[in-house]
C-alpha cells in the first residue's frame, strides 16, 4: 500500500482540467556515476499525482508529484537498504519526495515544449528545480479513456538534500557521484 498521499482537487478554475497520474505507465528514475567510471540506475515504483492542464495557456497549468522513498529499485536489496537508510533518503523519518510546481514557462515557440519550475522536497529539505519537460500528446484507451504523456527531466546536487554519504577512492575521486540526472516519463488519466 501507497504511503504517499494526493490531496484531491475539488474544484478546477475556468478552463483547466485535472489528469491522475497513473503509476504503472510512468517511471521516475534516476542515474549517478559509480566509481567515477559506470552509470547506475534507479527508480521509485510507487508514484502519485496530479497534472492540471489549461489548454488555452501553458502557463496556467500545474503539477504536483508524490513519491513513497521507500520505494526505491536499484536492482540491489542491500544497496536499496541503504539508500532507505539515514545514510540517504531516511524514508522511516521522511517517507515522502514530493515536486509542486509554481509556474510552467513555454519554450520560444514551441506549443509541446517547456519548463516546469517547483520545488523539490527530500529528506523535508525544499529547493526550486527546473525540469525540462515536452508533451508526448494524447490518446483514447480502448476503454475510452483520455490519457496524455510527458517526458521531463533535470539534474540536482544530492548534497543539496542532505544525501552527503560518500567513500573516497584509493585512486581519487568518490564512490558516487553528487550529481543526479532524474528522469520521468508520466501518463495521466484525465480526471470526470
Amino acid at each position: 500500500m501507497s504511503t504517499a498521499t494526493v490531496a484531491p482537487q475539488t474544484q478546477n478554475a475556468a478552463g483547466t482540467s485535472t489528469w491522475t497520474i497513473d503509476a504503472s505507465h510512468s517511471a521516475v528514475e534516476f542515474s549517478v556515476k559509480h566509481m567515477m567510471v559506470s552509470t547506475t540506475r534507479g527508480r521509485f515504483t510507487d508514484v502519485q499525482g496530479t497534472v492540471t492542464m489549461a489548454d488555452d495557456d501553458i502557463t496556467r497549468s500545474s503539477v504536483l508529484v508524490e513519491i513513497a522513498a521507500a520505494s526505491i529499485d536499484t536492482r540491489d536489496a542491500k544497496r536499496d537498504e541503504h539508500l532507505r537508510s539515514a545514510d540517504f533518503f531516511d524514508a522511516d523519518q521522511f517517507p515522502t519526495i514530493t515536486f509542486s510546481s509554481k509556474r510552467v514557462d513555454p519554450i520560444g515557440g514551441q506549443p509541446d515544449h517547456f519548463r516546469v519550475v517547483g520545488d523539490l522536497t527530500i529528506r523535508g529539505v525544499s529547493h526550486e528545480v527546473v525540469l525540462d519537460a515536452t508533451s508526448n500528446g494524447r490518446g483514447v484507451t480502448p476503454w475510452g479513456n483520455e490519457v496524455a504523456g510527458f517526458t521531463a527531466s533535470t539534474e540536482i546536487d544530492r548534497r543539496a538534500y542532505g544525501l552527503e554519504w560518500n567513500a573516497p577512492l584509493e585512486a581519487g575521486g568518490v564512490l558516487v557521484s553528487n550529481t543526479v540526472k532524474i528522469t520521468l516519463e508520466i501518463e495521466a488519466g484525465r480526471q470526470q
